[in-house]
């Protein structure tokens, strides 16, 4: 059972990692840009929200009928979800920056913060549609788990993915933290 549950981790957090990094990446860039210009900001924020506003699980069963293969559709919405959380985040924060001085580490703190919330949403997202549409990882796990009855394996399940999820943010917090400590060793050496 433990191999098999380690597979099915290993599952989970290639589709998570497929669908975020990319997202992550390209959110990051177009929200640097957006957040480069006040009128482009105030148009753009609110023209990516409406996309924001429509939680990604609900884009599965277009992204079925579009892909009809259940592995791109689950990265796609993964990957669409965190975008938009991304690019919002991300011009939010660096307009911060602009407003304070151009302080590098609240830009950091702000882009890291952004991170975080794409992780999360890819992370719930990732579990939704693998308790939809399985056929592996901790979600299918979780809802096979429910459907059996298996009461052992439902909480078992549930405190690995709680354990990703933490970790996950901690690794980013841990990441922020480095880059902030080497912005202001910087500021000090010069």
């Amino acid at each position: 059972m433990e191999n098999n549950m380690f597979l099915e981790f290993l599952a989970s957090l290639q589709r998570l990692f497929v669908g975020y990094i990319p997202a992550a990446v390209l959110g990051s860039f177009i929200g640097y840009f957006i957040a480069m210009n006040s009128m482009v900001y105030q148009l753009f924020r609110r023209i990516f929200q409406i996309p924001h506003s429509i939680p990604p699980i609900a884009l599965l069963p277009i992204a079925l009928l579009v892909f009809r293969e259940s592995e791109a559709a689950a990265i796609v919405i993964i990957f669409l979800g965190t975008l938009w959380t991304v690019i919002i985040n991300t011009a939010i924060g660096l307009r911060h920056f602009h407003r304070q001085n151009k302080n590098f580490r609240v830009a950091i703190f702000h882009i890291f913060h952004a991170l975080k919330v794409g992780i999360w949403v890819a992370w719930f997202t990732v579990i939704a549609t693998e308790m939809l549409i399985g056929p592996k990882g901790l979600g299918f796990v979780l809802w096979d788990s429910y459907k059996n009855g298996n009461i052992d394996s439902i909480i078992e399940t549930i405190l690995y993915i709680g354990i990703i999820g933490f970790l996950l943010d901690q690794l980013l917090d841990f990441a922020a933290s480095i880059l902030s400590q080497m912005v202001s060793d910087n500021k000090k050496s010069s």
